[in-house]
């Protein structure tokens, strides 16, 4: 193809609040970036939306160097390699998540966690991401995507369904035991399919404060589903919380068997009320050695095997599709948590 000088693209140009009729984010045309060593130029098709980029705008993370191009769960198609790569040619369709580099000789990046590296950069932060027409992305973190996706189903499974992957993973559960789901979007409804297939003796129980959110999760396969602060049926072997909130730990934590886990899938929590320390009962909450593991985003490993379980059960994400120039109202509807599957923007493929 011929690749143009400039694009489209929906850049963060500072930390701004997210609300309803705010516009965070501004259409700008853009140059076309030129791939470095061991890097492709893709042109995006697809890119899902993540509440990491409600963090980036709102200034919760630590801040990128604006303006930066959000967007880390991307599917597009490779235009062409930069120097010193081999791995893909024009015209293959890969995705790309949030793992821009990592420095691939530290204990982490030998033991296959990049995702704990720290000279770790992340797409859509630390260089600009999907949210636009064309990207350029590293070739080691780059994935060939199984043909019985398409496009808006493919993106969410970079991130959302590659971190519920490495949350169940560590979760550490066995066939027949119980997991309990706190909040029930994008990420979590993935867990649950995948849990259905790999686990199927094993329960689910949801805990979401919409209740759209809870009659989703009994349509897929939930068991019982029920507030954030409602106390579980039954004591629960495990728990994975993806919310963004402090409160729902201690229901979380209240809610584990003795010997139980709790994963916390999230990137940051909102600053922590002084009465929810108070809440936590250590007899209660902690005693009877509970856990509580936290989850760092992805490794390149996690999507990897994420992608070849998803395409052999097959995981097909629910996916709501948005224009790239309506960007802004896909924000705004995620932190209105106006949430049922995933939020995908499309960028070059036809809207469903």
């Amino acid at each position: 193809m011929n690749i143009p000088v400039t694009m489209k693209a929906m850049p963060i140009t500072g930390i701004a609040e997210i609300s309803a009729g705010s516009e965070p984010l501004t259409l700008m045309e853009i140059g076309v970036p030129e791939p470095g060593n061991g890097e492709i130029l893709i042109q995006v098709a697809a890119c899902g939306v993540c509440h990491t980029e409600l963090d980036e705008i709102e200034g919760r993370t630590p801040p990128p160097h604006f303006p930066v191009v959000p967007g880390h769960q991307v599917i597009g198609r490779v235009v062409t390699c930069g120097p010193l790569t081999s791995r893909f040619q024009t015209g293959d369709r890969v995705g790309v998540g949030w793992i821009y580099r990592a420095c691939g000789t530290c204990t982490f990046c030998r033991g296959g966690n990049e995702n704990l590296c720290p000279s770790f950069r992340a797409t859509g932060r630390d260089v600009n991401g999907g949210y636009a027409e064309f990207m350029v992305a590293r070739e080691d973190f780059a994935y060939p995507i199984p043909e019985c996706f398409t496009d808006l189903q493919a993106a969410p499974l970079l991130c959302a369904g590659a971190i519920g992957y490495r949350s169940l993973r560590l979760t550490q559960i066995q066939d027949g035991q119980t997991l309990g789901l706190t909040g029930f979007g994008a990420s979590a409804h993935l867990v649950l399919k995948m849990l259905n297939y790999r686990f199927p003796k094993s329960r689910c129980f949801v805990f979401a404060r919409s209740p759209a959110e809870q009659s989703f999760a009994r349509e897929i396969g939930a068991v019982w589903a029920g507030d954030t602060e409602e106390p579980s049926p039954e004591p629960l072997d495990a728990v994975i919380d993806t919310t963004p909130v402090w409160k729902p730990i201690v229901f979380a934590l209240q809610n584990l068997k003795s010997g139980g886990r709790l994963v916390i899938n999230a990137i940051r929590k909102e600053i922590l009320d002084q009465d929810i320390l108070m809440q936590l009962d250590y007899p209660r909450h902690l005693w009877m050695e509970k856990e509580i593991k936290s989850v760092a985003n992805v490794a390149s490993q996690d999507i990897r095997e994420f992608l070849e379980i998803a395409s052999r059960i097959p995981i097909i994400p629910e996916v709501q599709g948005f224009p790239l120039e309506s960007a802004n109202d896909a924000l705004i509807e995620l932190k209105e948590r106006k949430i049922r599957g995933a939020k995908v923007l499309c960028v070059s493929e036809n809207l469903p």
